[in-house]
C-alpha cells in the first residue's frame, strides 16, 4: 500500500471515529450510524489494500 493511500484511510477512519463520537456526544443517531458505516468502509479498504500488497511480488531493484 502507498504511503498516500495508507495515510488517506487512517484519515477516513478517526473521521468517522470523531463523527461516531460527536454523534454519541449529542444524541445524533444518525451521526452514530454514518461514523460506524465510514469507518468499518475504513478498515475494509486498509484491509484490502494489504491483501493486495500480500498477493503484488516485491519490486526488488535491478530487476531480480
Amino acid at each position: 500500500m502507498s504511503e498516500k493511500d495508507e495515510f488517506r484511510h487512517k484519515a477516513d477512519e478517526y473521521k468517522a471515529k470523531a463523527k461516531e463520537g460527536l454523534g454519541k456526544a449529542t444524541g445524533n443517531e444518525q451521526w452514530q450510524a454514518e461514523g460506524k458505516t465510514e469507518k468499518s468502509a475504513s478498515k475494509l479498504k486498509q484491509a484490502g489494500e494489504k491483501l493486495k500488497d500480500a498477493l503484488t511480488p516485491d519490486k526488488k531493484p535491478g530487476g531480480h
